[in-house]
Order: C-alpha cells, then structure tokens, then sequence
C-alpha cells in the first residue's frame, strides 16, 4: 500500500514513458501514474520484470492503459522505437521519465555496491556506468525531443541524486553521472525555451529502500520507495506546464499543502551560467 497520499490531479488522457519501470522507484512511480488515469510505458532490458509490472497495471486500472517494451537505452534506435511505438498504441505520447539507469549495486559488482574507492573500482563497471547513465540519458532524451518537436510540446524528467554524491567519497562512478545528468539537464532546458517543450530533474532526496539487498547501515533510515510519487504525478500534469530547468526532491513534499504549492516547496531554483558569472 501507499505511504504517501497522491494528489487530487488526474492525468487522464496523458502517455507517459517510463524507463527503469520494472523495479523500485520507477516501478512506483508508473503505478502512481497509472492510478491517476494515465496510460504507462514500462521500458526495461528485463522482458520479465517490464510485463510483470505492465500486467500489475492492467489488472489495477483496466485493460490497454499500459504496455511493456524491452529497450536499451544505451541503443538510440532503441529509444526511437520505443517512442515510435508508444505513439502507434496510444496515438501520443506526452511524459518520458529518464529513469533506467547503471545503479552502484548489481551484477558484478561486489555484495557492497561500487561505493569504492578510485583505485578498487572496476574499469568495466565504470565505463558501463558512464555509458548508461549519461549516453543512455541523453539518447532517450533525444529520441523524445526530436518527437515533442514535431507536436510542439512535451516533457522530459531526469531522475538524479542528491548532491552529496557529487563529492563525497566512494561515490565514483554513479555521483560523477548524476552530476553530469543535472548538467544535462540545465543545458537542454535552456536548449528547449520556448519551444513548449521543458526538462527538469527529479530525485528522492536520501537513499531509498528500493533494493532488498542493500546492506544496512547502523542507524540508517531508508526513505519509502513510493517517496517520489506524489511529485511525479504533478511534474506529469497540466500544472506543471511551463516549468523548466528546475530540480525537484521527492521528500520535500508537504501533502498538507496544494500540488502546486508542495510543488514549490520541492522546488529548487535553476542556477543557469550567466547567474554564476565565471
């Protein structure tokens, strides 16, 4: 069940594409979507998990109000056809969540994660990691751009991470992509004014318990996976048109407030280049 209530929106009518769909936070964040009306697209290299989660939302809301398709981001055709097909099925597409990526637990690595130092971490893992993570967002970014520009709007969500893993020790490869992910993001944003078309970046806000087999940490309080859910159903709406540029956190969300003003109030500023001045 639900730890956080979802906001009073519907996104009835809306398409939304979310990659990493089969597990954890996207998984959540695509059942959220779904009960407020929207129709999902779980994008997944996992066949299995990206049906099973298809299914779950077919069998929650109704039949054709979701669709699983085995993608590769790290392959730009891939996500061309991912959007060419959500479009043949829904007749549009409107949302994508740039959420699938090379996370620091998982195959290959070791039972801690890639939470290691320069000189123990694996060069493989690393360039996968970086491909991932940065050339698989940028390719799904791109594969969605070049379709909301033929429409003349849509909307593009990164999922990042918290700043701490920009600097802190140990998180190389995974806070060096998150970083360069909100870079992205800031530099397409202002690619994209005036276009009707807008990217932000989205994240937790702390570590999240989306992995059954992350080792515990003394003291350590993991945030809900569904932590996420109510500002990813209102960065999916109408009320959300607009905003571009701008870096949201799941836990900063007040639910005693409006959508739009817990919005805001999970709202950080843009920082843009001609505000820093060198």
């Amino acid at each position: 069940m639900p730890t956080f209530p979802l906001p009073d929106l519907s996104l009835d009518g809306c398409v939304v594409i979310m990659t990493g769909g089969n597990t954890g936070l996207g998984r959540s964040m695509a059942l959220a979507m779904a009960r407020c009306g929207a129709s999902v697209v779980i994008a997944s290299i996992d066949e299995v998990g990206a049906e099973t989660v298809a299914a779950e939302i077919q069998r929650m809301v109704g039949p054709k109000r979701s669709l699983a398709v085995v993608t590769d981001i790290t392959n730009l055709d891939q996500c061309r056809a991912l959007v060419e097909q959500t479009q043949a099925t829904f007749g549009k597409l409107d949302v994508v969540y740039n959420n699938a990526r090379r996370l620091m637990r998982g195959p290959g690595l070791p039972p801690g994660g890639n939470s290691l130092p320069l000189w123990k971490t694996d060069p493989e893992i690393y360039r996968q990691t970086v491909t991932v993570n940065i050339v698989g967002t940028f390719f799904m970014a791109r594969a969605a751009v070049e379709y909301f520009r033929k429409i003349g709007g849509g909307k593009v969500i990164n999922v990042t991470t918290s700043r701490r893993n920009f600097s802190g020790p140990h998180n190389s490869p995974y806070g060096v992509t998150k970083a360069a992910v909100e870079s992205q993001t800031l530099i397409w944003a202002r690619d994209l004014d005036g276009t009707g078309i807008t990217m932000n970046s989205f994240l937790p806000g702390g570590a999240s318990d989306t992995d059954p087999k992350r080792p515990k940490k003394e003291g350590q309080v993991l945030l809900p996976v569904d932590i996420m859910d109510p500002l990813a159903v209102w960065l999916a709406s109408n009320l959300s048109d607009g905003t571009n540029g701008c870096r949201f956190v799941g836990n900063l969300w007040n639910p005693d407030l409006s959508p739009t003003e817990a919005a805001m109030g999970a709202r950080e500023e843009p920082v843009f280049a001609e505000q820093v001045g060198f």
